[in-house]
């Protein structure tokens, strides 16, 4: 029997991605696995059913998982779900662990081999499996569209008959991929862009790009490429000095976001209250609390004469490239795996150890088990 890998479509309300798309399968066909996919799982990703050679199809998610090996997802299955898998199953996507002490358990209780690509360690090999930075590529992209499309400012440069108008004032706060990608699109739409990041070593990426690095005097430089948290005192410098940038940009877009963590408030209603008027904010942590003071996820606020934007399922604006971009990321981390479609996984592998969340009834990751009390 071949090995046997599932699709199910995603559930979640806003989700538009899927977790393969068309030329990935043909990859995992050509390794000699079976792709079960349920009906309409591309669809509102813009792959319709019949851009998809070789799969079997199946009318619903029961059936995907009571099939797969290997399921793919780009949320996280449901109680429900997990409890239709077979025993012994790998679930590989996206999985929240730090979220649903649960849903950890049924995995566990199940002996499902499941992979959170949240946990991936941040080595080289890992770079092309790496699903954060994929999307957070996309998300920082849509982020510099919603403010340029919400400013009551032309972004570039504009001369006409009668004179000339200058170009729109854009900070960025975090200079992560998604802080990097906001900071590009703007300057390739023509704006002047200044940015902020807590880490120090980042002023040299955004210079890179073009725009003008915002330093406040402190540092937050972390482990594993993550910002720590910072003190009491060290917030109140913070704030000091970028409340001048804040209160001096057109549009304000904040990416800082810490996996597994509620966003931190950098940006306070003060801060907000000092921008120009018709001034636009764009959180792109809205999901997970906000960066801004003020910011209601899902929604667009107007605090006094600024316009706040809490815009949430980002990634899924932009569907047909975020999900190839998350195939191939998936792809990328199992392939080496499948030898004569059949699973072969090495758990001597330094990525297969580092993103391990459950396995054989046992809860794999230490991290995880410490945040979830397990």
């Amino acid at each position: 029997m071949p090995l046997v890998l599932g699709v199910p479509a995603e559930t979640v309300s806003g989700e538009r991605r899927v977790s393969v798309v068309p030329d990935v399968v043909k990859k995992y066909i050509g390794l000699g696995a079976e792709v079960v996919m349920q009906k309409g799982a591309g669809a509102r990703a813009h792959f319709p059913d019949d851009a998809f050679e070789g799969v079997k199809w199946v009318d619903d998610a029961d059936a995907v998982f009571a099939s797969a090996d290997i399921v793919f997802g780009v949320n996280p299955p449901s109680q429900a779900h997990i409890g239709k898998m077979k025993e012994g199953a790998v679930w590989l996507g996206m999985a929240q662990p730090w979220s649903d002490k649960a849903r950890v358990e049924k995995l566990n209780k199940k002996k499902v081999t499941s992979f959170a690509l949240e946990l991936l360690p941040r080595i080289t090999r890992s770079q092309s499996m790496d699903v954060l930075s994929s999307q957070a590529a996309v998300a920082g992209y849509e982020c510099a569209l919603i403010a340029a499309d919400h400013s009551p400012k032309f972004f570039p440069m504009l001369t006409y008959a009668a004179g000339t108008i200058r170009p729109a004032k854009v900070l960025v706060i975090g200079a992560g991929v998604a802080g990097l990608q906001a900071i590009a699109t703007s300057r390739r739409i023509g704006a002047m862009v200044e940015a902020y990041d807590v880490r120090p070593e980042t002023r040299e990426q955004i210079e890179s790009l073009g725009a003008k690095f915002v330093d406040t005097g402190v540092s937050a430089a972390g482990t594993g490429g993550y910002a720590r948290e910072l003190t009491d005192e060290e917030k109140a410098q913070q704030a000091e000095k970028l409340a001048k940038a804040v209160a001096g940009c057109d549009a304000l877009i904040t990416t800082a976001a810490i996996p597994g963590k509620k966003a931190p408030v950098i940006v306070t209603a003060d801060m907000v209250a000092r921008m120009k008027p018709g001034s636009v904010v764009v959180d792109m942590a809205a999901e997970s609390g906000g960066n801004v003071e003020g910011t209601v996820a899902g929604e667009k606020t107007w605090v006094g004469d600024v316009l706040v934007v809490g815009p949430t399922h980002i990634t899924s604006r932009m569907p047909i490239h975020s999900s190839e971009m998350f195939a191939k990321n998936l792809f990328n981390f199992i392939s080496p795996f499948i030898k004569e479609g059949e699973l072969a996984l090495d758990w001597e592998d330094e990525v297969v150890k580092g993103s391990c969340l459950t396995h054989d009834g046992e809860i794999r990751h230490e991290g995880v088990k410490q945040v979830l009390g397990l």
